[in-house]
């Protein structure tokens, strides 16, 4: 397997190309590296960096987020995973399909953590950080499990500009793979 070719450029030095396949494993194996190395980062940003306290409503938001973040970075190495190998669906989709129901019940549990710190007249840096945390956990949510809301390379921009709508997420079309193989 030629994972690289070589190219000359114009400087008529030697260059290496990546071919496609190449560039699409080393693009989600990042992925899976940068969701992991984003769990500590906005831990210690948030608490340490910029001192948001941890109060309920703010924990409940930052776990939330560090869940997802945690699920999408074992997701993605499960996609690299069955990329290298050339298997039809990432291994671990059955755990998925529950993480995803476990999911709704935990974003429901931290909406009634962060709704209680509010009705108790929390205010300022006690409840709204928790709050827009618990946002950005949701919407993280819908991107792995449901739509494609992150659109970062210019492939994904195209699609979404030619097609004016948003796609299912790559880990919702496995799961749907899955699950259509398992019957």
């Amino acid at each position: 397997m030629v994972l690289a070719t070589r190219s000359r450029q114009r400087s008529g030095m030697m260059a290496f190309v990546l071919s496609p396949r190449a560039s699409m494993l080393r693009r989600v194996k990042s992925l899976a590296v940068l969701e992991f190395v984003n769990v500590p980062l906005i831990a210690g940003v948030l608490t340490g960096v910029l001192g948001m306290p941890l109060t309920p409503a703010n924990a409940a938001g930052l776990g939330l987020v560090l869940i997802v973040l945690v699920e999408g970075g074992g997701y993605w190495w499960l996609k690299f995973a069955q990329l290298s190998s050339r298997s039809p669906v990432p291994a671990g989709m059955a755990v998925y399909r529950v993480i995803s129901w476990i999911n709704v019940g935990l974003l429901a549990a931290g909406a009634v953590v962060v709704g209680a710190g509010l009705l108790m007249g929390g205010s300022g840096t006690r409840v709204w950080p928790g709050a827009a945390l618990w946002v950005f956990a949701l919407l993280e949510h819908v991107n792995y499990f449901h739509l494609q809301l992150m659109h970062d390379t210019r492939a994904d921009v195209a699609r979404l500009a030619a097609t004016r709508r948003l796609h299912r997420s790559h880990l919702a079309l496995d799961l749907a793979r899955a699950a259509k193989g398992s019957r």
